[in-house]
């Protein structure tokens, strides 16, 4: 057994969707500096190029900007084009770009509504599908391609806040990850979740800063994650070390969700 080489992800050719910033960014660094081949998209394209050039002094791996609005159907039809023409195969699919939206139940809009679910369930489903020439074209029983859906704890239980089209949508991704993990593993493609909990993210910014103390309290580690937690379970999930690994949810979240007190 060549234990050094069981989380080696050099030169492993990789998409992280929304990853200009917040866990996408802390994921994409990740991967950069484990000396891998990085695309990340950005529906913002001076945010894209200025985190892939933030990324490429880090070394040894190389990341590449492919701004994409990825609610768009006809720019993630592009965004595989200018893939296509870039790779002959991906090796990594980090389903990471995402929305959520906070109101009263009386106020919530449906448009609203609509629109986190289309981003964080409908395009995760649409750009998989999509990237399946690419990803089924090195795939191997030895050395499968993946794909890695971002869910959250957010999914499996009721959060104090009113998020109802954000919960309900990542409770979908664990699902819909698990039938894709069914079907696709036949083509040694394997599909896996990870769940986060508190990290320091745009989308968790203002949370964190009104509530830290309350947040703080409930998790059992008492901190909140960084990106070395969240990148280090991605790059086992892209590594040999988890070639074995189809249809998991793991949870990244410091213990919050064996806790009674959830967040």
């Amino acid at each position: 057994m060549d234990i050094e080489a069981l989380f080696k992800i050099k030169n492993k050719v990789t998409l992280v969707t929304g990853g200009s910033r917040g866990i996408g960014e802390m994921i994409a660094t990740g991967f950069v500096q484990a000396g891998a081949k990085v695309y990340i998209t950005s529906r913002k394209a001076k945010d894209c190029e200025e985190t892939a050039a933030k990324l490429n002094t880090l070394g040894p791996g190389q990341c590449i900007p492919l701004p994409a609005d990825l609610q768009n159907m006809d720019q993630i039809k592009q965004l595989v084009v200018e893939l296509s023409k870039r790779e002959k195969h991906l090796d990594v699919l980090v389903n990471n770009a995402g929305a959520t939206w906070g109101a009263p139940i009386d106020e919530y809009p449906e448009a609203a509504f609509q629109k986190v679910i289309n981003l964080n369930v409908t395009r995760i489903f649409s750009l998989t599908q999509a990237l399946l020439p690419l990803l089924r074209s090195n795939a191997s029983r030895e050395n499968p391609a993946r794909v890695i859906n971002i869910g959250s704890i957010a999914g499996d239980y009721v959060p104090a806040h009113e998020s109802y089209a954000y919960s309900a949508s990542k409770a979908a991704v664990a699902h819909m990850t698990r039938h894709l993990a069914g079907r696709l593993g036949r083509e040694f493609i394997l599909c896996n979740t990870v769940a986060p909990g508190s990290f320091p993210s745009k989308m968790m910014a203002e949370t964190i800063s009104k509530n830290k103390d309350a947040i703080l309290a409930k998790v059992p580690l008492g901190r909140i994650g960084s990106p070395e937690d969240v990148a280090g379970t991605c790059i086992y999930l892209a590594s040999r070390a988890s070639a074995y690994t189809n249809g998991a949810t793991i949870i990244v979240d410091g213990g919050v969700s064996q806790n009674n007190s959830r967040l």
